[in-house]
């Protein structure tokens, strides 16, 4: 096949959360036959690339980022001939499909590790990171997990610790280990053989450990302490020569704590290592990654800076990404728009798409972003189901009592994962239609009439309104190739800039508050017209209440 034709660089991509998205056997659990169910749906969208999260077999400590077999499928979400079903037809519809790859670590259940903690002499105990215990068999290091606690688990039969950077049930594989490199380009050359398109990789920047830290105090908490590690390049365009450029893919690598001058090593134009990445500096303006229980309200000023810093950083050296949501973050609409009237919520989602999609980079729509779903309203912790949430829950309120159960209440209803997990809102009839039976999480009490069909039927949707716009991200050259130039940087409330090349420019101006505000538009080009807004009729110079408005010369 030979070097990515680039294809990537003009596509859409939109990302399901399996379990989320819709149950066809009626057991609560979403599977791979209901994303086949639902591909009309997405051609009609208009996107380009799925990017499905873990489907392979697991315990499921950490909804499914904990493989116990990366061949096989997880028996709750169908069948390698379903999966096998599920890749034909979307491609079929001319959609691509991309795994998530998780090699970081594995499940402690998978036969590797099962295996490596048998005795310390096994075959596979150099898969992982095992360590002597400090004097007293305290930990080797103050290490913290992701999710809170030592990063190091004790393991009474081999006497010694390993190293997990998340749950005690995911231990870290051992990079430096050479036959852990060539099982998993192994494993990844048997999906791409079965045809998929690409990688999405999970916290691929922490594959390499600095083995001269492992035994050392660090005053860095998480996983930023073994972020971007000394050989993680070298590995990278290893798994580049010996599998990435024999197929014609995109690779998306997940890299916390990435700077712009290490993006540009990871995401080269070049690529000798991978397509793109995920940086998340956009993801903390509100403390969303560097301490996210809290109250913070983010500042747009702070977000102007982000995307600023990236959009010229990246410019003719690497690709980049643009997201406002995952499967790890609250809703956007809830996070940076309004919520408070039906009205703010359509014309706030709305904007928020036209802010960021507009930019260069590879656009991330998460399931449900098209529709403007919203935070969950949770009213007790027993309802949650995501790890960090209640770890964190058990941690400040329960042990340290550091923060009250009203405080952390609030916190998580505005911070946690399970914001973006809740079922795909498809229609008004029992559960959204997204089950016949109880989901596994529970359904936001506003599918009734914030739901796909209802905006199926109506032309001033959310969804009709991110239809158009992908239509014109696919197809206008100046938003794939464009330069960037921003206007009014120091606005506490407006985001405007402008996008050229040879051929011609797009000017955008998004009004992030719902105060009216004014803005001089002698910065549009004489003879432009209006590309798209979220308003039927613009009045010059004035931006309403969440106003959004593109012009094309």
């Amino acid at each position: 096949m030979g070097e990515s034709s680039c294809w990537w660089r003009k596509s859409v991509v939109y990302e399901i959360y399996v379990r989320s998205f819709k149950d066809s056997n009626g057991d609560g659990v979403g599977d791979l036959n209901g994303i086949t169910e639902k591909l009309d749906y997405l051609q009609n969208l208009g996107v380009d690339v799925l990017w499905l999260t873990p489907i392979y077999e697991s315990p499921g400590d950490d909804n499914g980022y904990d493989i116990s077999d990366y061949c096989s499928i997880m028996k709750s979400f169908g069948t390698m001939k379903d999966f096998e079903h599920l890749l034909n037809e979307a491609h079929r519809r001319k959609i691509k499909i991309v795994m998530d790859l998780v090699v970081n670590h594995t499940s402690d259940e998978h036969s590797w590790f099962v295996e490596s903690r048998k005795n310390r002499d096994n075959s596979y105990r150099d898969y992982y990171i095992w360590r002597d215990g400090k004097e007293g068999n305290m930990p080797p290091n103050n290490w913290t997990s992701c999710f809170l606690g030592s990063a190091w688990q004790y393991d009474a039969q081999t006497e010694q610790y390993y190293l997990h950077m998340f749950s005690k049930k995911q231990p870290d594989l051992n990079w430096d280990y050479e036959p852990v490199r060539k099982e998993v380009y192994k494993m990844m050359r048997w999906w791409l053989d079965k045809g998929i398109d690409g990688f999405r990789m999970d916290v691929i920047s922490l594959i390499s450990k600095d083995s001269r830290m492992l035994c050392e105090d660090s005053n860095i908490k998480g996983h930023t302490v073994c972020a971007n590690g000394p050989r993680v390049h070298e590995y990278l365009q290893e798994m580049h020569r010996e599998v990435l450029s024999n197929y014609d893919i995109m690779t998306v690598g997940e890299t916390p704590a990435v700077t712009v001058r290490e993006a540009c090593q990871y995401a080269a134009n070049q690529q000798s290592e991978l397509s793109m990445v995920f940086q998340f500096e956009l993801m903390d303006v509100d403390g969303g990654e560097s301490g996210k229980w809290n109250d913070k309200k983010y500042q747009l000023q702070d977000v102007k800076a982000v995307l600023r810093k990236w959009q010229e950083g990246l410019y003719g050296q690497a690709w980049g990404s643009l997201f406002w949501n995952n499967h790890d973050q609250p809703r956007v609409v809830s996070r940076f728009g309004d919520t408070s009237t039906k009205e703010y919520w359509n014309k706030s989602a709305k904007m928020l798409a036209t802010a960021l999609y507009l930019l260069q980079g590879t656009p991330y729509i998460y399931q449900g972003e098209e529709l403007g779903m919203t935070n969950l309203d949770f009213q007790s912790i027993d309802e949650f189901r995501d790890i960090e949430s209640l770890n964190a829950y058990q941690e400040y309120v329960e042990k340290e009592k550091s923060i009250s159960s009203e405080d952390m209440m609030r916190y998580v209803r505005k911070s946690s994962r399970d914001n973006a997990r809740s079922p795909m809102q498809w229609d008004d009839s029992e559960n959204a239609g997204f089950s016949a039976a109880e989901p596994w999480i529970g359904v936001h009490s506003n599918y009734q009439w914030l739901n796909a069909k209802q905006q199926m039927e109506d032309k001033d949707s959310i969804l009709h309104y991110y239809q158009k716009l992908i239509r014109i991200l696919r197809e206008n050259n100046i938003v794939c190739d464009g330069k960037f130039q921003e206007f009014m940087e120091d606005s506490p409330a407006l985001y405007c800039y402008r996008r050229f090349t040879q051929e011609g420019e797009i000017v955008v101006c998004c009004n992030f508050t719902k105060e009216e505000q004014a803005w001089d538009e002698r910065v549009v080009p004489e003879g432009a017209d209006i590309l798209i807004g979220n308003y039927e009729k613009h009045q010059r110079g004035v931006m309403n209440a969440y106003e959004a408005i593109v012009y094309q010369r």
